[in-house]
């Protein structure tokens, strides 16, 4: 791997770990790993900048319940470049969710999102 390309893997990892520990944080934390130009798409709806994907997790953090944050358990991650894959449960909230990241100058430039319920 080229210095430039493990650079590159280093950014996303760092973003990736960041995204993670800011929901204990709060959304103002979680915000800050997007800009204007950001993209969430989830099966219900595609939210474009950081006005809109702030909605997003408004309601996830608003709705989560309080043993939400203790059950939560990564089962897959990894980063190869630009990209980021996480896969998670929390249950019996959510039995198998997925996050694909795809991070372009220290940001979050497209994010997917789908979630299983159990």
């Amino acid at each position: 791997m080229s210095n430039a390309s493990a650079q590159v893997d280093g950014t996303t990892k760092q973003v990736l770990e960041h995204h993670l520990g800011a929901f204990a944080k709060g959304l103002d934390e979680i915000l800050k790993d997007y800009d204007g130009n950001s993209t969430l798409t989830t099966p219900n709806k595609t939210y474009l900048g950081a006005n809109e994907i702030s909605g997003f997790f408004k309601a996830f953090l608003d709705s989560a319940d309080p043993g939400f944050w203790s059950a939560f358990k990564i089962t897959s991650m990894s980063t190869a470049g630009e990209v980021a894959y996480l896969a998670w449960e929390a249950k019996p909230w959510v039995a198998l969710a997925t996050d694909t990241l795809f991070v372009k100058n220290g940001k979050i430039a497209v994010q997917t999102f789908t979630s299983f319920s159990s």
